[in-house]
């Protein structure tokens, strides 16, 4: 895929739900974007196929919209710099675009993994107890059981 139809993809997808100045915003960001990264040696292809489907990717922006700002949506960590334009480069990279898309889905994931952790470190934790007890509790249990047992018929 070229680097126009990609945009042309981006912008169909993305006209149904944002703004015209929001997906005019867009189309100008990831312009930019392929322009630089092929300036550093990529080819447009290879910027195209890093930046992946562009109905996912305007799905991603779609949701990250409502209610986060630019920033937070295209944030990749602390590699900003000063671009030509005038303002803080807003370079991507696949990953850091694709996982604010399923970020709630791997969360999810997450939690269920670390819930699960814990539930086995109780029973692990539990189990070593009652298995370093057993050997002394077992033989008190049951002496107090036949002393219960007997000696409640002394009456």
């Amino acid at each position: 895929m070229t680097k126009s139809e990609f945009l042309a993809q981006l912008k169909k997808a993305l006209q149904n739900n944002l703004s015209s100045s929001a997906v005019q915003e867009n189309m100008d960001y990831y312009d930019r974007y392929i322009i630089e990264e092929t300036a550093k040696g990529k080819s447009e292809q290879e910027v195209v196929d890093m930046l992946g489907d562009p109905w996912i990717l305007a799905r991603t922006i779609t949701d990250a919209s409502d209610g986060t700002d630019w920033e937070t949506v295209h944030e990749t960590g602390s590699d900003r710099s000063t671009s030509s334009y005038g303002e803080r480069s807003r370079e991507q990279n696949r990953s850091g675009m694709h996982m604010s898309g399923v970020s709630t889905w791997v969360r999810g994931i997450l939690l269920v993994l670390f819930v699960v952790m814990v539930l086995m470190l109780i029973v692990s934790i539990v189990s070593g107890v009652v298995s370093f007890l057993a050997p002394v509790l077992v033989p008190i249990l049951i002496v107090m059981f036949v002393i219960r047992l007997f000696g409640g018929r002394r009456s």
